[in-house]
């Protein structure tokens, strides 16, 4: 609310006769302001939405399958890919281990797209398989390229016992520690 100050001396004459105007100075409440700039503040914090996460649907099996339940995947479209320490990858076509090939997180690409490029769209299917010593921030970037890359049909698994010794007997002739 707004208000008069009537109080400052105005009775000051300047010649026989002359009355001169009161002097009157204004003072502004600023306490209804305040109250409306908070209330405005909570009506924007409280119809606002926040930021909802965003996530990867991954689909995960049942614990219990079936071997009738399972899908049949070709030798010849069957890529499997290991990550290992110290953002390593290794990588083997077909089904047999022993043909473990040493790649990067930067090279890798290559070999999932010249796979693509070779391979049947149905007959396609790439397994992920992580380390213990691998990071959760590699898995997701390798989720992550299968989307980038357009692969449908790919899963991810815990590595066997021979792909792991495969993997640290590379990872030993390499000197990784």
């Amino acid at each position: 609310m707004a208000e008069l100050d009537t109080s400052s001396g105005g009775g000051h004459k300047k010649g026989s006769g002359v009355k001169k105007a009161k002097k009157l100075s204004t003072r502004v409440d600023l306490t209804p302001m305040v109250d409306l700039g908070f209330l405005l503040i909570t009506f924007f914090i409280f119809t606002t939405t926040l930021s909802q996460p965003s996530t990867m649907k991954l689909n995960m099996p049942k614990d219990d399958v079936d071997p009738k339940d399972l899908t049949p995947i070709k030798e010849s479209g069957a890529l499997t890919i290991l990550m290992g320490k110290n953002d390593q990858v290794y990588y083997y076509l077909g089904i047999d281990p022993n043909k473990l090939q040493s790649s990067s997180y930067s090279k890798i690409r290559d070999v999932i797209l010249t796979k693509k490029k070779s391979t049947p769209p149905d007959d396609l299917f790439i397994t992920i398989k992580p380390d213990e010593d691998a990071t959760y921030e590699n898995a997701v970037a390798m989720l992550d390229e299968m989307k980038i890359d357009a692969i449908d049909h790919y899963a991810l698994d815990k590595p066997s016992d021979a792909e792991m010794k495969d993997v640290h007997a590379t990872e030993q002739a390499n000197g990784i520690k």
